[in-house]
């Protein structure tokens, strides 16, 4: 187990160094340093002087990748590449163009990400499970058809008609929550009440059109044929057999859920002004503040291949067939 889990960190450097020139390229190729100056001090008729002048107060004046003025090691470490890119590895993200301390911003900001996020997934996992397995046990019948139905029209909706929707319905019509904002203090459960409702109804109809696949599947396999043989009832074999078997690829579907659990939703925090990492990052965007928007690629990115790391661990503890060597 330990070696395999050694071997899957190596595999992820090379993974993120990879994903780290991408997002360099995006950022300091496509857009030069000069541009990147120009669309923060927002004139249209810019001196050169005051370009070079952002761009040393913002450390973009170096070279990108090689500094031929200086001598040993400087040459590499003295560069745009070096300062911005590679120090992101040791979750050094400095400081944003607009001047402020992007890991103090980001320890700040996660603590409203993840109180969205994580009633939301558990919530999520609960019901869409719960409400598949009713649909599988009842499948070929009416019910199954109209849980289909009711399925892919949820999933036709966009988040934003939900989000709008209960803000007006919940918010301003029968007031029961806020419309909007964030107080960490006792009252922070009328602030997450909505969020985390639209959350979860918004992925009903994927998550359980989702998962009564994975039921479907394994409710036709030979194993679940004969448990029924023996007399089992159609609860037992959907909760001791389908289910526990059918972990796996619930596991795997949740991990893609792992980078958003800790970056937030876009546009959940940005619409109920949650000052979480989700908002952060559109306000990044917004603001062409590039520093920010590449420390969070970055920062998800890692959080993803994490993610599919621990996924392949907890194998071992869903199934006892796998084993790592």
């Amino acid at each position: 187990m330990i070696s395999y889990i050694l071997r899957r960190l190596m595999y992820m450097v090379p993974i993120l160094i990879g994903i780290n020139i991408i997002i360099f390229a995006l950022f300091f190729i496509v857009n030069t340093p000069d541009d990147i100056a120009r669309m923060h001090l927002g004139h249209k008729h810019v001196s050169q002087a005051d370009v070079e002048n952002w761009k040393r107060h913002h450390g973009y004046d170096k070279p990108l990748f090689y500094d031929a003025e200086s001598s040993g090691v400087q040459q590499f470490t003295e560069t745009i590449f070096f300062q911005k890119s590679l120090k992101l590895f040791v979750f050094d993200f400095g400081r944003s163009d607009s001047g402020r301390d992007i890991s103090t911003d980001i320890m700040q900001r996660m603590w409203p990400s993840l109180a969205i996020a994580i009633p939301s997934l558990i919530l999520g996992l609960l019901i869409n499970i719960s409400f598949a397995l009713l649909i599988v046990f009842f499948r070929g019948s009416y019910l199954d058809t109209l849980g289909i139905i009711i399925c892919v029209m949820m999933m036709s909706v966009s988040l934003l008609f939900y989000i709008v929707g209960g803000q007006y319905f919940l918010s301003k019509v029968l007031k029961w929550v806020p419309i909007s904002g964030y107080l960490p203090d006792w009252n922070l459960a009328k602030f997450l009440f909505l969020p985390v409702m639209i959350g979860v109804i918004g992925g009903i109809g994927s998550g359980t059109r989702w998962y009564r696949t994975l039921f479907i599947e394994e409710v036709n396999k030979e194993y679940v044929k004969m448990a029924r043989s023996k007399g089992l009832s159609e609860l037992s074999v959907l909760f001791k057999h389908v289910l526990p078997n059918a972990l796996i690829p619930i596991l795997t579907g949740v991990v893609v859920l792992l980078p958003l659990l800790f970056m937030g939703s876009l546009l959940t925090e940005s619409f109920f002004g949650i000052p979480g990492l989700g908002s952060y990052t559109i306000d990044a965007i917004q603001q062409q503040d590039f520093a920010i928007v590449r420390s969070m690629v970055f920062l998800g990115a890692f959080l993803y291949v994490i993610g599919l790391i621990l996924t392949d661990i907890s194998y071992t503890l869903v199934d006892p067939r796998v084993r790592f060597n």
